[in-house]
């Protein structure tokens, strides 16, 4: 039998899996704060619904095998031609702006390293049917108040905003033609993790001259606001910038502003964004990008064929684990149970069965021991659950009508009478010591 999983896959254990829980709940909060509806679908896909968006050369980095009906499919490697499908099969009834968000998890064939496996959990959220500039910031707003949601400020993430409207402007500016965008696009998302000397061959070999070169690095530098004006100041199209200015003028007017930088190194590598770009950070660069998404008004009609305005964003499990692990946000540990029942004697169990029973129904969670142990060996096992209370009932309890509530923490106990140990526990009153009893 294996002794792990695949590689790029992962166990949950009980704690990780609190942590896991922990992300899923801020997600869902967040989301739904800000309107969005959830949804989901399946996790296996025709292969073509893939290869359609992002071409043939996608299937090396898909699990993807003949189904039993002869049907090339892939577990989902994304989420967002499910989503085109499932709003264009419903758009005319839809209203508008559409905001839904998912967790899947997906599944893709890659090298591994620190912030990415082959399986990952990932919140979607996209914006259907609104093109302005408010669309915009409502959806950079969301992913910056996930990280708020998460005790993460401004001085440990950031929000790195771009416009491919306004790198089109600067560069066509620049001299670079329209054949040649998507290789000077190519050359600016490289920026930081390539040399520069090897972008400039391959822009030479794209048949770019070296002053469009040049105006290609110069535009991948651009960062703040003040240098993109003053680098649009020349351009024959300084008004392409206009959106992006107005989401970021709506960003300064929801209190975010402090999480944004302007910096059109980002260009969203995938083909078909249209506008505004963003990417979320660490503030010390030390993990890969926590969250990515832009506008992307012309796919829905491409893989749906309904022609609608939209934008979203994707942000995965993995590097945002890390980054709460990092900065000691991850949860402790839950307690596993709230109330511990013990039983002082082999008479005293099916006592202890009804009051654990009356717990549960009331929604306390609680535990008592299995098999016969001394009470000593109980209350330890309560310890090691996290119990704040034990219930100890005895043959003397039991004759008063009453059980022994003790205070695991605070290390006191009190009688209480049987009928109200609902009361009592739902009061949160300290338990003052008075006497022993059985326990």
């Amino acid at each position: 039998m294996p002794s792990q999983a695949l590689p790029g896959f992962r166990d949950f254990y009980p704690d990780e899996l609190e942590l896991r829980a922990h992300i899923f709940r801020t997600w869902r909060e967040v989301a739904r704060r800000y309107g969005f509806e959830e949804y989901d679908g399946p996790p296996l896909e025709p292969l073509d619904i893939y290869t359609a968006k992002s071409g043939a050369e996608i299937v090396g980095q898909l699990y993807t095998f003949t189904d039993k009906g002869g049907r090339e499919v892939a577990l989902r490697p994304e989420m967002t031609p499910t989503f085109a499908r499932m709003v264009a099969a419903r758009a005319n009834g839809l209203r508008k702006p559409i905001r839904w968000f998912s967790m899947p998890q997906l599944f893709r064939y890659e090298r591994q390293q620190r912030g990415r496996l082959r399986e990952h959990f990932q919140l979607n959220c996209d914006l259907v049917g609104e093109p302005g500039p408010l669309a915009d910031a409502e959806v950079i707003a969301l992913a910056i108040d996930v990280m708020r949601a998460f005790g993460l400020t401004e001085h440990e993430v950031r929000a790195r905003v771009s416009d491919r409207r306004v790198l089109r402007s600067l560069l066509t500016a620049a001299g670079v033609s329209e054949a040649q965008l998507g290789d000077a696009y190519q050359a600016i998302d490289k920026a930081e993790r390539s040399r520069a000397p090897e972008l400039a061959a391959q822009l030479h070999a794209a048949g770019l001259g070296d002053a469009a070169i040049e105006g290609v690095f110069a535009v991948a530098a651009i960062r703040g606001r003040p240098a993109l004006e003053a680098a649009l100041a020349d351009s024959p199209d300084g008004g392409a910038a206009a959106p992006l200015f107005a989401t970021l003028d709506a960003l300064d007017a929801m209190g975010l502003g402090a999480y944004i930088d302007v910096d059109l190194s980002i260009v969203r590598g995938l083909a078909y964004y249209t506008g505004t770009v963003f990417e979320l950070f660490d503030a010390g660069r030390t993990l890969r990008a926590i969250c990515g998404g832009g506008r992307y008004d012309g796919l829905l009609l491409a893989l749906g064929g309904v022609d609608l305005p939209a934008l979203g964003f994707g942000m995965g499990d993995v590097v945002l684990a890390e980054l709460l692990k990092d900065r000691g946000l991850a949860p402790a540990p839950a307690a596993n149970v709230d109330v511990f029942v013990a039983a002082v004697t082999p008479e005293d169990v099916p006592h202890a069965l009804a009051v654990a029973h009356e717990l549960r129904d009331a929604g306390i969670a609680c535990e008592f021991a299995l098999g016969g142990q001394p009470l000593g060996r109980q209350l330890k096992l309560a310890d090691a659950r996290g119990a704040g209370r034990a219930i100890v009932i005895g043959p003397d309890d039991r004759a008063r009508g009453e059980v022994v509530v003790r205070d695991l923490a605070g290390k006191t106990q009190a009688p209480v009478r049987r009928d109200a140990v609902l009361t009592a526990l739902a009061s949160g009153a300290a338990v003052a010591h008075t006497r022993s009893g059985d326990g």
